[in-house]
């Protein structure tokens, strides 16, 4: 709101003209709604940005029992994102021989996810694991 004053030295009375033009206070509006909408959506940007990042994994490996052997799950957060219940990489289908050698399978599978490189088996490994096929 603009004022401007006019002293009459006779009379000592103050003359005000006030701004009243709707144009004035409607861009005042605009942009004390736009600021605050902004650095509201900045702020809730910030503070979702913050949770999701804090967010850590909590991956775990647990042996699972087949009808022809043993098998593995790895979890992150309770949800199964990897279910093996046959040797990897060997050409038959055949479950571990024993939950040992299953979790040592997985424990790999598990360091390797950790590590954040692939979590594929090789026949190498299998066999720097001691794993019978």
């Amino acid at each position: 709101m603009m004022m401007f004053g006019n002293l009459n030295r006779k009379t000592s009375k103050v003359m005000m003209i006030i701004n009243s033009n709707p144009k004035f206070f409607w861009i005042n509006i605009q942009k004390n709604f736009i600021s605050n909408t902004a650095k509201k959506t900045l702020f809730l940007s910030c503070l979702l940005l913050l949770f999701a990042c804090s967010k850590k994994e909590q991956l775990n490996l647990e042996s699972i029992k087949t009808p022809t052997g043993w098998g593995y799950v790895i979890k992150n957060n309770d949800k199964i994102i990897i279910k093996q219940s046959i040797i990897p990489v060997i050409p038959s289908q055949k479950s571990f021989k024993n939950e040992q050698e299953a979790l040592k399978v997985g424990n790999l599978v598990l360091q390797k996810l950790k590590d954040k490189t692939s979590p594929t088996i090789t026949k190498k490994d299998l066999i720097l694991l001691s794993i019978k096929t």
